[in-house]
């Protein structure tokens, strides 16, 4: 089993149903008008059920398995799950192709931005066919803004997990002493030079010391709401309309990520918007 994180996955989870089924609700009430064939996409679907880290027997039941179950008012037509995992890979395979024969399902153990890179091919290659729904829930900054990029101006709606807290504000010292790794880490995940990362996210001032004038670098103090603004907007440059921001904290009340929907139907974001609100008063 995954590792369960808290509250915030459950609800997590319960956004994307919530929005999953006001999806399927749309496109069925339009399946006489367009002929489309519907495909949900997940880049990190685990295990199918998600283990408690507090030393209880708290389980609950992953994204990946929530979505299959979806009946009414429709399902999707083709399923695709990639986990890069093995263990985990087989583990939701046996876990869900037996108990749904009706449903056409793929579990690949795969790179995530390997397969986000072929689902554009398949969007691209089936012209108008497919409309998609895709879940893209790293733990970390295992997601390239490169292959995000492949998704450009395809009909899919996107939920990504963004790990402002968790990810990029840890690689982000405070000095601005970033080492190589970190650096490459960073460029990787947002599309950036190192350069515009450091103007982003550092200030530098002049101070006056017992040696003379010196230039002193410090780390903007809301390093992890520009973060999560800067994707925000990154995203904007992909996708004609971009969602706020669900914001999930731990029991100490730190942001640890910021969870985006992205698409090019403006109604997909009212629909996204109005749910996410609701989750976000939660918090409080």
């Amino acid at each position: 089993m995954n590792e369960f994180g808290g509250n915030w996955t459950e609800n997590k989870i319960e956004i994307l149903i919530e929005y999953a089924k006001a999806y399927l609700t749309i496109m069925n009430i339009n399946a006489s008008k367009y002929n489309w064939d519907l495909l949900y996409f997940d880049g990190f679907a685990g295990s199918g059920q998600i283990q408690g880290d507090d030393n209880t027997s708290t389980t609950i039941v992953g994204a990946a398995r929530r979505i299959l179950e979806i009946k009414d008012p429709r399902s999707f037509d083709l399923y695709y799950f990639v986990e890069k995992e093995k263990r985990y890979a087989d583990i939701l395979r046996h876990k869900t192709i037996p108990f749904y024969p009706n449903k056409k399902i793929h579990v690949v153990n795969e790179d995530c931005n390997v397969k986000i890179e072929s689902l554009s091919r398949f969007l691209s290659n089936n012209g108008k066919r497919f409309k998609a729904l895709a879940y893209i829930d790293p733990c970390g900054m295992q997601l390239n803004w490169k292959s995000l990029q492949t998704l450009e101006k395809h009909s899919v709606d996107v939920w990504i997990l963004v790990p402002t807290g968790m990810g990029v504000n840890r690689l982000l010292k405070n000095d601005g002493n970033i080492s190589d790794a970190y650096s490459s880490k960073l460029e990787q995940f947002l599309g950036m030079s190192r350069q515009e990362i450091f103007s982003f996210f550092y200030k530098e001032s002049q101070v006056l010391t017992l040696f003379g004038e010196e230039t002193i670098t410090t780390k903007e103090q809301n390093a992890i709401d520009k973060s999560a603004e800067l994707y925000k907007e990154r995203l904007k440059t992909l996708f004609k309309f971009v969602s706020e921001p669900y914001v999930l904290k731990n029991k100490m009340n730190s942001v640890m990520f910021h969870f985006f929907m992205a698409s090019n139907n403006k109604n997909a974001l009212r629909i996204a918007n109005q749910i996410i609100k609701k989750y976000n008063n939660l918090n409080y």
